[in-house]
């Protein structure tokens, strides 16, 4: 090529114009490359780094609630009491006792139990006076005078950094120590429960989750202090530590001493401790780089050829000067390029529209379970002044009323109606009671399932109507609820109707008022509506001195666990005996009456050794405030034992239904609500209940379960595909292919070819090695 040539600005002009034409959709295309792969490839490390620290954290925080467990449990040990631990004869029976303990968890080295003001602290391996105790177990950074300091006074559980202990002249350990008082969440402990875990079994855990991980990693309290920390590597300074403990939960790219590190903490909602994990951004994002530098090469290499390109076809155009023609065609030609970039725009917006969508359905699955929960807590404990707006406002629930009321409602469906028709009568009336509005009484409903099948509660807030009093109003919500019931479907409708009250707060208290006043004619052969209010006015003369209303939400109370309903109850209830003037026989006529309601619940509980436990001189020999502190105490220990016997059932009962789904899950007519009703509990309660068993929903266990049962046939078995899909319960042949490839990256055939002469475990392992 002439030299001359390059002298020519038009010549130079056609150059960068060509060059403009094959870089500009180059540099595009390489952008939506770069996107695509690496960002695609980065935001994947990142996410699975995080996913893996999440697990750390669950998995730790699991072991501190097992250790927080066996505290609580000491507490309430009767081999573990102060007298029976100093008394000579039965001191061995307390030190097996902490020695069982202590087996079962595996990262306790040591478990002591002290006792404040106490000379002496007991171990599983015997008992020990603490100036031997304190010689023997010498910690660096903790002495004698801390270590008995904290033993006497700590007020909650706390988790001492990892310090070097000398166990024995030539040996040592770096170790935590985890102190819990006891008896926990008492404002004056009576002891302390320390355990020594090795620094080791933490760290060792981390290291099981995150592989091959080659950096840094801590364990931080609350307060940025380090617990524990695996250093696999140079540390850290104080300094950097402090920068990095200050830092938000998230993932994060910080420059240390001149080296670009890659940050990664996540933080528990239970104890407030940050895990977090450091190594250098190179080694975090190797597989990126190694992208980014493919890329990088291959854009060179183009831009070369490009250029080259661009000089021939410059050559050819500058020749003659009718080329300018071509020169303004190629401007148009740009045009065209620039368009088609545009489309292809357009195409990445769909697919992140796409993207939300999904995101968006998933958020509109989880909200019906947010909704049943936050209602079903509410009326177990009542505090909805705790539920901040934007939270209300995202579940569409508003209580803005100024009165509040519940209504249990239970119902006999037709006996004619098949069973499919069953399931979508209960679908039905569900999707009816879950919110009603009733704008003639001012009067605004939220329906939540409760777990007995077909029964439901409705939370109704009201706000007075001048010309009615608030009574007669409620009546007339309560008979439109029914009316709609009976018009609607073919049920007979049982109501149980709660007082009314001021305030959301009461919830859990016209709660067990309706569940009273449902339980009291729920066995009647036609539909009624009962009212609290009613039995309030009408059984009243029955009694002398407690209203026989009063010990029927009282034993209602204890059936349902609720403490705080059973507390309020009886302190109304002995109210006369701090401010009466009866006779000491009548008052203790009265304590019996309260006495006799809670041993009689209990015993109909089938909690009968509580009997036995009662103190004989509760009612006779001690004062007002002690018996009423005696009953609160009686009633706290009914309603804890009701707690732990629903969480057994609830726990037998979600055990049964995974079996079931387990065994039927090929079944294609299998749903939740067929579940719910095989098992005669409401699908609310079944789905609740099963996602806090496994951590997924109902729908995503079905399918996982299917496609587990697929791969394994695929491989396994030479069957047609579409017999294997259509033998564990999928009839949509080619939207079952599309999950199945979304989920594995292969199509099943591709799947098939891969692990075919590979075992099912195998080639399930691999694909989770390829993924």
């Amino acid at each position: 090529m002439k030299s001359n040539y390059f002298r020519s600005k038009l010549f130079l002009k056609y150059i960068w114009s060509y060059l403009f034409i094959l870089l500009i959709p180059l540099v595009l295309m390489t952008i939506l490359i770069y996107r695509n792969a690496v960002e695609s490839l980065r935001s994947e490390i990142e996410q699975s780094r995080s996913s893996q620290l999440t697990q750390t954290k669950i998995i730790v925080d699991g072991r501190m609630k097992e250790l927080n467990d066996i505290a609580s449990r000491v507490s309430y040990d009767n081999r573990l009491t102060p007298y029976r631990v100093h008394d000579p004869i039965y001191s061995g029976e307390a030190i097996q006792a902490l020695d069982q303990y202590k087996a079962t968890s595996s990262i306790i080295s040591e478990m002591y139990l002290y006792f404040h003001k106490d000379s002496k602290i007991y171990s599983s391996k015997g008992l020990s006076n603490f100036e031997v105790f304190a010689k023997t177990l010498s910690f660096h950074n903790w002495n004698k005078t801390s270590l008995l300091s904290d033993l006497n006074s700590i007020q909650y559980p706390t988790m001492r950094p990892a310090d070097t202990v000398n166990l024995t002249p030539h040996r040592q350990e770096t170790m935590m120590a985890y102190l819990i008082p006891i008896t926990p969440n008492s404002p004056h402990p009576h002891g302390t429960v320390m355990y020594l875990i090795k620094e080791s079994e933490l760290t060792s855990l981390i290291d099981s989750v995150l592989g091959n991980f080659q950096g840094l990693s801590y364990i931080l309290d609350n307060q940025g202090q380090i617990l524990a920390s695996n250093r696999q590597g140079e540390g850290l300074t104080e300094a950097e530590m402090k920068e990095i403990s200050e830092m938000k939960p998230g993932i994060f790219e910080l420059t240390l001493n001149k080296k670009a590190l890659s940050i990664v903490s996540v933080k528990s909602d239970n104890n407030g401790w940050t895990y977090v994990t450091v190594m250098p951004s190179a080694q975090f994002f190797s597989s990126v780089l190694h992208v980014r530098s493919f890329i990088i090469i291959l854009f060179v290499i183009l831009v070369l050829i490009g250029v080259g390109i661009a000089l021939i076809l410059a050559r050819k155009q500058y020749q003659p000067i009718s080329m300018l023609v071509e020169f303004a065609a190629s401007k148009s030609s740009t045009k065209q390029v620039a368009d088609r970039t545009l489309v292809n725009g357009g195409n990445e917006l769909e697919r992140i529209r796409t993207a939300l969508q999904e995101y968006g359905s998933r958020i509109d699955l989880q909200e019906s379970f947010a909704r049943n929960h936050l209602l079903s807590t509410l009326l177990k404990h009542g505090n909805a002044h705790s539920l901040s707006p934007e939270f209300q406002e995202a579940l569409d629930i508003h209580f803005d009323g100024s009165c509040y009321f519940v209504m249990v409602i239970g119902w006999e469906p037709s006996g004619d109606l098949q069973e499919d028709r069953l399931e979508q009568e209960r679908r039905d009336i569900t999707e009816l009671l879950t919110q009603v509005e009733f704008p003639e009484m001012n009067a605004a409903a939220f329906g939540v399932e409760l777990p007995q099948l077909d029964q439901f509660a409705l939370i109704i807030n009201f706000n007075p109507l001048a010309e009615m009093d608030r009574f007669h109003q409620v009546q007339h919500i309560v008979e439109a609820v029914r009316s709609i019931l009976l018009e609607t479907f073919a049920v007979i409708p049982k109501i149980g109707v709660g007082s009314c009250y001021h305030s959301p707060s009461y919830l859990n208290q016209t709660f067990i008022e309706a569940c009273s006043a449902f339980d009291l004619k729920v066995s009647s052969l036609s539909g009624t509506v009962t009212y609290f209010e009613k039995l309030t006015f009408s059984m009243d003369n029955l009694t002398l001195w407690i209203p026989s209303s009063s010990l029927m939400k009282l034993s209602q109370s204890l059936k349902q666990g609720s403490f705080e309903v059973a507390e309020q109850t009886i302190r109304s209830a002995l109210h006369n005996l701090h401010v009466s003037e009866l006779p000491v026989l009548l008052k203790r006529c009265i304590c019996f009456d309260v006495l006799n309601t809670l041993l009689k619940t209990a015993s109909g509980l089938g909690i009968h050794h509580f009997v036995q436990d009662v103190d004989p001189n509760l009612i006779y020999s001690q004062s007002p405030e002690e018996i009423e502190r005696g009953l609160l105490e009686l009633a706290g220990r009914i309603c804890n034992q009701v707690e732990q016997n629903n969480k057994k059932k609830e726990q037998s009962l979600i055990d049964q239904i995974v079996a079931y789904i387990n065994h039927h899950f090929t079944d294609q007519a299998l749903s939740l609500e067929a579940v719910a009703n095989e098992f005669s509990v409401s699908a609310a309660h079944v789905s609740r209940s099963f996602k806090e068993k496994t951590g997924v929903n109902f729908v995503q266990y079905i399918w996982q379960k299917r496609l587990d049962e697929v791969m394994r046939q695929l491989v396994s078995s030479t069957d047609p595909l579409k017999e294997i899909i259509q033998r564990v319960g999928y009839l949509d042949t080619p939207n079952f292919i599309r999950k199945f490839k979304k989920e594995t990256g292969l199509t099943p055939g591709q799947y098939r070819k891969i692990y075919s002469g590979t075992s099912p475990d195998s080639a399930a392992a691999g694909q989770q090695s390829d993924a």
